[in-house]
């Protein structure tokens, strides 16, 4: 079994995603999730990427992205009492909100376009 220990360190949030699924967990200041993979090979298991956005860095956030480069990419996250941790975990409710209002947005606009996309075929 693979793990990896994600620490924030910073005073604000950090989102760590984890890849390639594209799920997104919240850590508090100096909260520590752990991350679990099936895989027992030799290459490695996971790898790190961290990013700077301008918008995100304002509003006290900061992203970190873990990739699962081997073995089942549906790895365990769990806090240090071993509690599992799911997508969204403390994701803040106006960052819902706004996703939720992006996601809808692309949806009508997906729906105009099949809509002129028929009308002209």
């Amino acid at each position: 079994m693979a793990v990896i220990d994600v620490r924030n360190d910073s005073k604000g949030w950090l989102v760590m995603w984890l890849e390639p699924l594209g799920e997104d967990r919240w850590l508090r200041p100096d909260e520590t999730f752990r991350v679990r993979s099936n895989y027992n090979g030799d290459e490695l298991a996971f790898s790190i990427t961290f990013w700077v956005d301008d918008d995100d860095r304002s509003a006290g956030i900061e992203n970190v992205a873990v990739w699962i480069e081997n073995g089942d990419c549906y790895a365990e996250v769990t806090d240090r009492a071993g509690n599992l941790i799911e997508c969204g975990h403390q994701r803040p409710e106006e960052v819902n909100r706004r996703w939720q209002a992006a996601l809808e947005e692309a949806h009508r606009r997906a729906a105009e376009r099949k809509a002129g996309g028929e009308a002209v075929g």
